[in-house]
């Protein structure tokens, strides 16, 4: 079952989701391809540290995070991915790397790859290591409130 604070959340805000139980797995790709999710399509939840402040980032499992363009983007003079030791105690409900990408409900900023889908379904961890998430990125947009950002590499196109 997704973490009560998320689950209670979307049934308190009558949103639409569904939940696929997977076998435990604990990378974005690995997740995306054991539930038969596109790789742009499957949300993953990044922790970052800006100025020294903890942000969640949400990226395509398929984008790599680019902390140069995060640190820009977001006006942060330093911009650190956050280590375990500095954020699993901020999601008491979760399992450590299993956090949904609903900073919203910890109290922490989001911001959103231009890369995440505009469109469409988008599927997430709920929490834990064996369940994702699946709902509109309407509805994820809606309550999430993500400032969307340039957060990920891209290669440079010439010619």
């Amino acid at each position: 079952m997704p973490c009560r604070r998320l689950k209670e959340y979307l049934d308190r805000e009558k949103v639409k989701y569904e939940v696929c139980r997977h076998s435990r797995a604990f990378t974005a790709q690995e997740i995306a391809a054991r539930t038969h999710t596109k790789g742009h399509t499957f949300a993953k939840t990044i922790i970052v540290l800006l100025d020294g402040k903890p942000a969640m980032l949400v990226l395509p499992a398929s984008k790599m995070v680019d902390l140069e363009n995060v640190r820009l983007a977001t006006g942060a003079k330093r911009a650190f991915l956050a280590g375990e030791h500095e954020f699993k105690e901020l999601f008491p409900d979760c399992e450590v790397g299993a956090m949904p990408p609903f900073g919203n409900l910890y109290g922490m900023e989001v911001f959103a790859a231009i890369r995440l889908p505009k469109d469409g379904m988008i599927s997430f961890n709920s929490g834990t290591h064996s369940e994702v998430l699946r709902m509109s990125v309407k509805d994820f947009e809606k309550l999430v409130r993500p400032k969307r950002i340039k957060a990920s590499w891209e290669p440079m196109v010439t010619g």
